[in-house]
């Protein structure tokens, strides 16, 4: 049985329209087109919107997983999502330059990261790049990607990581 059957409130300035098994949400920052299974109905009711299953079997199961995507869908188009990533180590450099993002991350080359649509970055400094986006997967996906190049090393801890991230560094040999 689905434990997560709480209603979720749709914010102010966010229209949800449910037909059958699709779902739209239409938000400031942008519009989302969902397809539910088809063991899972949406009710809305003025608003708050709630999922119901129509089987016993995997559409229990399903309930939560789609209630939850649906309000990151809320989140995302109301509120927006963002990934903060800092370079260290010397001579690491980000730039936006069009539609990609310049990397200097200590190789003989510059790597290049073409930004998605629907995701934007930005660079307030050399040393930091902030991921924006309305769709919560897309923009953890993208500054996994970009960590992916340089991850942080565990002897001085250079590298790409994320904002916060705390990096466990070993201690170097001794003779």
């Amino acid at each position: 049985m689905a434990r997560v059957n709480n209603p979720i409130s749709i914010p102010s300035g966010v229209t949800v329209t449910v037909s059958g098994e699709k779902l739209s949400v239409k938000g400031p920052k942008g519009t989302v087109d969902y397809t539910m299974h088809p063991a899972v109905v949406a009710k809305q009711e003025g608003t708050e919107l709630r999922f119901v299953s129509k089987t016993d079997g995997e559409g229990v199961a399903l309930v939560g997983t789609t209630r939850a995507l649906v309000n990151n869908f809320l989140k995302g188009v109301s509120q927006g999502f963002q990934k903060k990533l800092e370079l260290v180590g010397v001579g690491y450099r980000a730039q936006v330059q069009g539609k990609a993002l310049n990397l200097a991350l200590g190789f003989s080359h510059p790597v290049n990261y073409p930004i998605p649509n629907g995701i934007t970055i930005e660079t307030p400094t050399q040393t930091e790049i902030l991921v924006k986006g309305t769709d919560r997967q897309l923009v953890g996906q993208v500054a996994a990607d970009i960590r992916a190049f340089r991850p942080p090393e565990p002897y001085k801890g250079k590298g790409v990581r994320y904002s916060g991230e705390t990096i466990i560094l070993k201690e170097a040999k001794k003779k």
